[in-house]
C-alpha cells in the first residue's frame, strides 16, 4: 500500500544479547539460533473471544496522517478507516496469518465481474447498507469518492484509479461538475469500472479507501478528513486533531451486511501526543483503565528488554511482520544522486546491520538485500549484489572516486521523528565513505505531505513500500514508474525515478496474462532496477505490540502492515472499563 510506509516502528534492542540471533534475511552476520521469542503469538488470536461493550483505549503519540477515504493510503491509517469508519467494495478476511490476505466482499456482493477481457469490472452493491443518518449507501457514492481522489486539493490517496480508469489523463475531480464516464452507476446499486488496459487483479485495487462511499452532499473538501462521514460500524463524536479522537456506535450499521467487522467495543477512544515510552510502559504495567487499552504505534527498541524477558508481558506480544521494506530513497533527478555510482557507493557504504541494531536486532527485524519483500519471492528475498551487511567501505570510496567525488559529497535526509534512530545509523555508516549527511526530522502526521513535496524536499528520505496484495505489479511500478511522479502528494517513487527501459518493462510485465510467468519477470527485474541503485532496500520489520491484560481478539493483520485488526478488537471483560 501506499507508502505504506512504517513510522514509529521500533523493536527489541536487547534480543541480540539476551536472546541470540534469530535469522536475518542476506545477512551472514546472524544465525538462525533458537526460537524467536518475539513471535510466539504469531497467527494466533490473543486473549480469546471479546464480549461486547466497553470502551477500547488506543494509546497514541501521533495523529492520523489521514482519515479521509480519498487520501487515506497510509497502512495503519487504512486498517483504522477500512474496519472502523467506512466500507469498501471488498475488503480483506478478518483472520491471522495468511488467512487476513483473502479478499471477501463488503459493500460489494462478491469480488466483481470482469468482462471486455478483464477491461471492464461491474459490482453490485448489498441492499440495506446505511450511513450514520440513516440514507442508504449508493453506488453514485462510491464513483464520487473515487472521482475526488483526484482533486488537487485532496492528495495523498491511492492512485490505482489514475493508473486503470480509462479517459483518468488530466482529470481533476468532479468540483466543476466534471465526472469520468469511465465509471458508470446504472443503477443505485451497480458501478461499473471501465479500464484503459486490462487488469485481471482489479478486484484488489477496490480495498483501498478510495473505493469507499462519500455522499456529495457531506463532502467539505480538505476539511472531511477532520469528520468523514461513518458508512461502517462507529462514527466521530469527536475529534481534536493531535489529541484525541472519540468514536461511538453508528447505530444504522447492520452487522447482517457485513461478514467481516464484529464490532465489540462500544466505544474507541484515541488518545494522542503521548511519548512512546510513556505508552510503552503503561501497557507492559497494565494498571487500571490501561488494561483494556492497545498501543498504535510500535514497541521501542528501549522497552524491549523489559517485555521478552517477561513470560507474562510476552504472552500479550504480537509481533507480525510488516511485508513492508524500508529503503532509504535519493533524488536521481539531481546532482549528486543523478550520477548512478555515487547511488551504487551509498549501496555499497550503508552498513545495514548497524541499522538492525538500532530497530532492535534480529527479534523484530530481517535485513532486506532485494526491493520487494520476501513474500513476493516464494518466502526468500535473493541477494543479487552481494554486498556484505555491514558494507564495503573501501568500494563505495572507489565507486565515488570514479563518479569524480574523490573527496565525497554532503546531503541531507528527511525522516520521520521515530525513524531517528535508524538515520542515525545510516548517517555514520556512509560517513566513513565520505557520504556527509544532515538529518531532519518531521512529525509522523506530516511526513508524507514533506516528503511528497517534490519541488522542496531533500535529495534523501528514509520512507517505505509494502504490496497491497501479493504480486510485484502493486510493489515495483509505485515504488519506481516515473509517469506518475506528483510534484505535490507525491507518494512511492521518492527517488524520483525515470528510466525508460525500466518503465518499458514494466508495461511488458503488465501485459502478460500467464501469472507465473509476470511474476518471474517483477522478480528479475526488481534486481535490474537494485542495479541502477535509485534506492537501497534496509530493512523489513515486525510490527511488535503490547496489549493490556483486558484486550480479546488481537492480531496482527499481514495485510495491514501487522498493525492491529481493528474489526476484531475488544474487551474480555467490558465491565472493566466502561469508559
Amino acid at each position: 500500500m501506499k507508502k505504506r510506509t512504517l513510522i514509529a516502528v521500533a523493536t527489541a534492542l536487547a534480543a541480540t544479547t539476551a536472546f541470540g540471533a534469530a535469522g536475518c534475511s542476506g545477512s551472514k552476520g546472524h544465525g538462525s539460533g533458537g526460537k524467536n521469542p518475539a513471535t510466539a503469538n504469531q497467527g494466533a488470536v490473543v486473549g480469546g473471544t471479546p464480549q461486547k461493550g466497553g470502551t477500547l483505549t488506543v494509546l497514541s503519540n501521533q495523529d492520523f496522517t489521514h482519515l479521509d477515504p480519498a487520501r487515506n493510503w497510509v497502512v495503519s491509517d487504512m486498517d483504522f478507516g477500512t474496519r472502523l469508519l467506512y466500507r469498501t467494495l471488498v475488503t480483506y478476511k478478518a483472520a491471522p496469518g495468511t488467512a487476513g490476505g483473502e479478499l471477501v466482499p463488503d459493500l460489494a456482493t462478491d469480488l466483481g465481474t470482469p468482462s471486455n477481457g478483464t477491461k471492464t469490472w461491474t459490482f453490485h452493491l448489498k441492499k440495506g447498507v446505511k450511513y450514520e443518518d440513516g440514507t442508504p449507501v449508493t453506488a453514485q457514492d462510491i464513483k464520487y469518492n473515487v472521482e475526488r481522489s483526484f482533486s488537487p486539493d485532496l492528495p495523498g490517496g491511492s492512485d490505482y484509479a489514475a493508473r486503470y480508469l480509462a479517459g483518468a489523463e488530466g482529470y481533476q475531480g468532479p468540483a466543476q461538475g466534471k465526472h469520468l464516464d469511465s465509471i458508470k452507476t446504472p443503477d443505485d446499486h451497480t458501478i461499473v469500472f471501465e479500464l484503459r488496459k486490462p487488469f485481471a487483479e482489479f478486484p484488489n485495487a477496490t480495498v483501498m479507501p478510495n473505493f469507499a462511499p462519500t455522499p456529495k452532499s457531506q463532502d467539505k473538501g480538505p476539511q472531511y478528513d477532520n469528520r468523514p462521514f461513518s458508512s461502517g460500524p462507529y462514527k466521530i463524536e469527536s475529534y481534536q486533531r493531535g489529541k484525541k479522537l472519540v468514536l461511538v456506535r453508528n447505530t444504522h450499521w447492520a452487522a447482517s451486511t457485513d461478514a467481516v467487522r464484529k464490532a465489540y467495543p462500544d466505544k474507541l477512544v484515541v488518545v494522542m501526543g503521548l511519548k512512546p515510552n510513556q505508552i510503552d510502559d503503561r501497557l507492559i504495567a497494565s494498571q487500571g483503565p490501561d488494561a483494556s487499552a492497545v498501543s498504535w504505534g510500535a514497541l521501542r527498541p528501549e522497552s524491549a528488554a523489559k517485555v521478552l524477558p517477561n513470560a507474562e508481558v510476552r504472552m500479550r506480544l504480537i509481533a507480525e511482520s510488516t511485508n513492508c521494506t524500508d529503503m532509504v530513497q535519493m533524488h536521481t533527478g539531481k546532482a549528486p544522486f543523478d550520477e548512478v555510482k555515487v547511488r551504487q557507493a551509498v549501496q555499497y557504504a550503508l552498513d545495514k546491520d548497524s541499522v538492525l541494531t538500532a530497530s532492535g536486532g534480529p527479534a523484530f527485524n530481517d535485513l532486506s538485500t532485494a526491493y520487494m519483500p520476501a513474500t513476493l519471492f516464494d518466502g526468500k528475498q535473493p541477494d543479487t549484489l552481494k554486498i556484505p551487511a555491514t558494507g564495503d567501505v573501501e568500494k563505495a570510496k572507489r565507486l565515488l572516486k570514479e563518479a569524480g567525488k574523490p573527496d565525497g559529497v554532503e546531503t541531507k535526509m528527511t525522516v520521520s521523528t521515530g525513524d531517528k534512530g535508524r538515520a542515525e545509523a545510516i548517517q555514520q555508516s556512509l560517513g566513513k565513505a565520505g557520504i556527509k549527511v544532515t538529518i531532519e526530522t518531521v512529525d509522523p502526521s506530516a511526513f508524507y505531505a514533506t516528503i511528497g513535496d517534490t519541488k522542496n524536499r531533500t535529495d534523501m528520505v528514509y520512507t517505505g513500500w509494502c504490496p497491497d496484495y501479493p504480486s510485484g505489479s502493486t510493489f515495483l511500478p509505485f515504488v519506481f514508474d516515473g509517469r506518475f511522479i506528483k510534484e505535490k502528494g507525491n507518494s512511492g517513487n521518492h527517488s524520483l525515478f525515470r528510466d525508460k527501459p525500466t518503465m518499458k518493462r514494466m508495461d511488458d510485465i503488465a501485459a502478460m496474462t500467464d501469472a507465473k510467468q509476470a511474476n518471474a519477470a517483477w522478480r528479475k527485474l526488481d534486481g535490474e532496477i537494485l542495479a541502477k541503485s535509485p534506492a537501497v532496500p534496509v530493512l523489513v520489520r515486525r510490527w511488535p505490540l503490547v496489549l493490556g491484560t483486558n484486550i480479546a481478539g488481537a492480531y496482527g493483520q499481514t495485510s495491514f502492515g501487522g498493525q492491529l485488526d481493528y474489526a476484531t478488537v475488544g474487551l474480555k471483560a467490558p465491565s472493566k472499563n466502561q469508559g
